[in-house]
C-alpha cells in the first residue's frame, strides 16, 4: 500500500489528499503493478531511463529548454496507460474515478476509421501544475457494438457485458464519498488507490467458454478482449522517452522485439505531436470454462509494452498539414502489421514530411504550432514598451517554448493496436464517429484540445505584455 507524506503540500486545507498526490500514488501502484506481471515493461522501463539520461547529458540546449519550462522532473515519472470498457456505465463511473484523481476527458478519437470499434477519449490532469507533478493519462476506449454486424453476437457479447462489475463495491463507496465530501482523507485516499487498482488488474480466467471466445476473436480479436474477461486490465502502460529512435535501436540487443515502424511523424529535429512504438503483444495462458463445468487451458493475446516520444502540440492549421501530409505517405505505401515494407514506409514518410518546417521558429511563424512566452532578463526590465509580439521576440525581450502536446493521435492508436493484433480482420468497420453518442454515455462533454493549447499560449502572451505595457493576445 502507498504512503503520502504528510507535508503541508500534499493536503489540501480541509486535510484531504490533493488530487495530484493521489493521482501519483495511483500511477506509481500501477506501474509496479504492471512490472510484476509484464517484466519486459521493467526492462523497457530501464532501457529508457538510461536512454533519456545520455540524451539530456548530450543535449545541452534540450536540457536547458525543458529546467527553463519547469517540465524536466516530469519525465521520469510520465507515463500513460490505456484501457478498453464494454458499456456505457463502465464509461461513467471511470470518469468519476479518474475526476477524484484530478484527470478529466480531453479530446474525442473515433478509431472506427482504422477499423477498430472502439471510440475513446484520454483522461489526464489539464492545469499546468498538476501536469508538472504527475502528467498520468489513461487513453480510454468505449467499444462500439454497435458496429459488429453479427446480430446475435451483439445481444450474447451484451448480455455477457450488463452481468459484469468492473469496479469493487469498495471503490465505488470511495468515489461516492469523495464526491459528497470534496476530497479524501489519507486512509481512505489509501484504500482508494488499492481498489481501484482492482480494476486494472490482469485475470486469466475468462468469464466466456471457448466457442464464444473463438466467435468473439473472429470478429475482432480487441472485442474479444473487452467482452471475455472481467474487467479492463491494463493492456500497455506507456513511458516516455527523450529519443524514441535510439531506444527502438536497443529494444533487440534487451530482449524485446520492437514493431518495426515507429507510429506518428518521422524523425525531426524538432520534434512534433507524438511517435509511439511497442513490442509485441504476449501470448498469455487463459483458462475458459468448458461444456462439462471443467476448466479448458487456451490463450489470449492483448498486452505489450509501449514507448512514446513527444513534440511540440500543432494549431488547426498544423495539425491539417500534418494530416495531409501523413494521407499522401499512406497513398504511397501503406504500413504492412508485419513491417515487410518499413524501409520503404518510413523512406516516403521522411521524404513527404520535408514540407513541413523543421525549426522552432519557422513552425512557430508560420502559425503551425503552440507556443508558451516568457520575458527574458532583458524583458524584464523594458517595462512599459508598447510593441507586438514578434518585435518583442525579435528584440529578444521575449523567448518561446514549445507547449509540450498532451494528447493523441487517432491513426497512430489504431497502428500500435493493428500490429499487436494482426492484419487478419474478419470484418471492416465503416469510419462513423459519434461523438454526441460517446459524450452522452460519458456524462460530460470532453475538452477540445485545440481550445485548451491556445488558451495557454494566450495567457503567456498576455503575461508578458502585462509586465511590457500591452495586455493584448497574440495576433
Amino acid at each position: 500500500m502507498f504512503e503520502i507524506n504528510d507535508s503541508a503540500d500534499s493536503m489540501t486545507d480541509t486535510q484531504f489528499v490533493s488530487p495530484d498526490d493521489l493521482r501519483a500514488a495511483f500511477s506509481s501502484a500501477m506501474s509496479a503493478m504492471y512490472r510484476e506481471e509484464v517484466p519486459a515493461y521493467g526492462t523497457l522501463m530501464e532501457l529508457v531511463a538510461t536512454v533519456n539520461a545520455e540524451t539530456l547529458a548530450a543535449d545541452h540546449e534540450l536540457r536547458d529548454r525543458l529546467a527553463a519550462t519547469d517540465s524536466l522532473e516530469r519525465i521520469s515519472e510520465e507515463r500513460h496507460g490505456a484501457i478498453r470498457l464494454g458499456t456505457p456505465q463502465e464509461l461513467a463511473m471511470m470518469r468519476r474515478a479518474f475526476a477524484v484523481m484530478g484527470m478529466y476527458p480531453v479530446g474525442y478519437y473515433d478509431l472506427s476509421t482504422a477499423s477498430v470499434p472502439v471510440h475513446s477519449t484520454a483522461f489526464r490532469p489539464v492545469a499546468d501544475s498538476s501536469l508538472k507533478r504527475n502528467p498520468f493519462r489513461v487513453f480510454t476506449s468505449l467499444l462500439r457494438l454497435d458496429l459488429i454486424a453479427d446480430e446475435a453476437l451483439r445481444e450474447q457479447a451484451s448480455a455477457v457485458l450488463a452481468a459484469r462489475s468492473i469496479f469493487t463495491d469498495g471503490a465505488v463507496r470511495l468515489i461516492e464519498k469523495a464526491e459528497q465530501e470534496g476530497g479524501l482523507a489519507k486512509a481512505d485516499a489509501q484504500h482508494f488507490v488499492a481498489e481501484v487498482l482492482e480494476t486494472f488488474r490482469w485475470h486469466d480466467e475468462a468469464i466466456v467458454d471457448a466457442d464464444m471466445y473463438k466467435r468473439l476473436h473472429d470478429a475482432h480479436r480487441l472485442v474479444a478482449d473487452v467482452v471475455s474477461f472481467r474487467g479492463p486490465h491494463i493492456n500497455h502502460l506507456t513511458p516516455r522517452t527523450l529519443d524514441i529512435d535510439k531506444v527502438q535501436a536497443l529494444m533487440p540487443a534487451n530482449g524485446i522485439v520492437p514493431k518495426a515502424v515507429v507510429e506518428g511523424p518521422p524523425t525531426r529535429l524538432c520534434p512534433i505531436l507524438l511517435r509511439q512504438t511497442s513490442f509485441k503483444a504476449l501470448e498469455e495462458a487463459v483458462s475458459f470454462i468448458g461444456p462439462d463445468g471443467e476448466w479448458w487451458q487456451g490463450s489470449h493475446t492483448a498486452r505489450f509494452g509501449e514507448i512514446e516520444q513527444r513534440g511540440v502540440a500543432l494549431t488547426p492549421k498544423g495539425r491539417a498539414l500534418y494530416d495531409k501530409l501523413l494521407n499522401e505517405t499512406r497513398a504511397r505505401v501503406r504500413p504492412a502489421a508485419d513491417g515487410s515494407n518499413a524501409t520503404e514506409y518510413v523512406a516516403s514518410l521522411s521524404d513527404v514530411f520535408r514540407a513541413f518546417p523543421d525549426d522552432w521558429n519557422g513552425i512557430r511563424k508560420a502559425g503551425l504550432g503552440y507556443f508558451r512566452y516568457s520575458l527574458t532578463e532583458k524583458g524584464r526590465t523594458e517595462a512599459g514598451r508598447i510593441m507586438d509580439i514578434e518585435t518583442a521576440v525579435a528584440q529578444d525581450l521575449v523567448r518561446f517554448d514549445p507547449i509540450v502536446y498532451e494528447d493523441f493521435l487517432p491513426v497512430s492508436a489504431a497502428g500500435i493496436f493493428q500490429s499487436n493484433l494482426g492484419d487478419e480482420i474478419t470484418q471492416e468497420f465503416v469510419a462513423s464517429p459519434n461523438q454526441v453518442m460517446f459524450e452522452r454515455d460519458l456524462g460530460e462533454s470532453v475538452l477540445d484540445e485545440f481550445a485548451y493549447y491556445a488558451q495557454i499560449e494566450r495567457t503567456s502572451v498576455e503575461s508578458c505584455f502585462s509586465v511590457l505595457g500591452q495586455a493584448a493576445a497574440a495576433e
